[in-house]
Formats: C-alpha cells, structure tokens, sequence
C-alpha cells in the first residue's frame, strides 16, 4: 500500500505569530477542502515563550519588566500543554492533518511526533526516550523535545519542538511545561557540539515519513495555503510565494 502524500515545506526562521497564522490558514483551507492532503511545516522561531491552553503565566520565574528587557515576546495559543521556549536552533515541526484520515487517534498521533524525535535523537547518537512525568521525549531527567497540539474539527496542529543547538538559558526563567526541579537540554548538550540544523531537517524529514506513514511532496506556501486575499489568516507577506520554496540550503537559516 503507497503512503499518502502530504505537502511539505521548509521554512527559514519564522516569527511565532506568524506561523501560527499561517498555520490557521491552512487548517482553514484543509477544513474547505481546497486542497486534499495534509500540510507538514518544518522551520525554527525566534526567541519567543508560548502559553497552552492551560496557561502557564504563574510558571515564569521573571518580572515582566525582565521580560521586555529581554525582548522576548509571550504568546498565548490553543494549543495544549503549559509554558514553553522556542528559539533559533530548535527543530519544530507543524503538522496540519487530518487525523480520520491518517487513521490515527489523538494519543497514538502525539506517541508518533515523540517516535519522530526519538528516532531523529537516535540516528545523532542521543537516546532519548519517553517519561511518565511529562509528554515530549527525555534524557534521563532532562527534556529533549516537546509535544502540543490542537485539534479543530477533526484537524490536528501545532507539533513537536526538538532542542538542537539552541540557547538553553531561557528555559531557567520557567518552570518548564509547568514542571518544576526538571531540566532541559538538547542534541549539542548531550555531544557536546553543535548539529548542522541543515543535517537534522533531513533526518527529521525522513523520520517524519517513515513515522507517519507519508509522502512528502515540497510544495510553496501558495500551493498549501491558496490565494493570500479575501481570508481571515492571509499569509505574512514576506512567506508569500508564487513558486515553490527553493533548496534548503539557499534559504536564509
């Protein structure tokens, strides 16, 4: 049996907000059937701390004006889980798929981006693994790699963020998805260099297809997400295309 195809595409470092709109877009358009296929966004963010569903303001361990001294934004989103840290030099990747479709329950899909990160840790020399304290993946007693998503109308996004080269710091200024006494750690940690991020977008992009029994197909954000007018989530303008994306390696990481 061929695996599904599924548009997939690689994007430099996006600002958060921005790719949460642009996420909501393409759940929008998946829901209209405008296109058939699910979407997978890979890409990184800058500095920026998000809120889940169940909040997670209390679980900053710094003052507000720390914060803006800092420059780094708080969001607060639908997706799942508490607080968290994205940064430049932490894979994430947004899946936007239909779950009735990939015959997939809520729990076996969030098991399957944890299997992603396992699998990507694995091939780099990492074991990494699941903990009963705290979805995500782990090191011993150090968090790896998170998972939070959201689901609308049958439509799953938001999705996993796995700790490559980036700063750690920031995690000490929370208590991480609302845990406390944890640490966290990444790839470059544990080898104690830094990863061509280049490298493990590859890696990762296999697992992906492997894990989730897909097909990627590189497409352009016009191709995923339709014509930016007359919508309520227009793509940023400076992520509209009207070709597909080019190389990763011409793309400015």
């Amino acid at each position: 049996m061929k695996p599904r195809k599924c548009l997939y595409a690689e994007l430099p470092c996006v600002a958060y907000e921005e790719a949460w709109a642009l996420q909501s877009r393409i759940v929008a358009v998946r829901k209209e059937r405008l296109i058939e296929m699910d979407v997978i966004l890979i890409l990184e963010h800058p500095p920026v701390f998000t809120l889940g569903r169940r909040g997670g303001a209390e679980n900053l361990r710094v003052s507000e004006a720390f914060l803006e001294r800092s420059g780094i934004p708080v969001v607060h989103v639908e997706r799942g889980g508490n607080i968290t840290y994205h940064g430049p030099g932490q894979l994430v990747g947004y899946p936007i798929m239909l779950l009735r479709e990939a015959r997939l329950s809520v729990v076996g899909y969030v098991e399957r981006l944890e299997e992603v990160m396992i699998r990507t840790a694995a091939d780099v020399g990492v074991h990494a693994e699941r903990n009963p304290i705290n979805r995500g993946v782990w090191v011993g007693t150090n968090k790896l790699g998170s998972v939070g998503i959201a689901v609308r109308r049958g439509i799953c996004f938001h999705g996993f963020a796995l700790n490559v080269n980036l700063s750690l710091e920031p995690f000490s200024w929370i208590n991480p998805c609302g845990l406390h006494g944890i640490g966290v750690t990444s790839l470059a940690r544990e080898l104690s260099q830094e990863l061509s991020m280049e490298e493990i977008r590859g890696i990762a992009r296999r697992h992906v297809e492997d894990v989730l029994e897909v097909e990627l197909v590189p497409a352009g954000l016009s191709e995923i997400a339709g014509s930016p007018q007359n919508h309520h989530h227009p793509i940023p303008l400076h992520l509209q295309d009207n070709h597909r994306l080019p190389p990763l390696n011409e793309l400015p990481l």
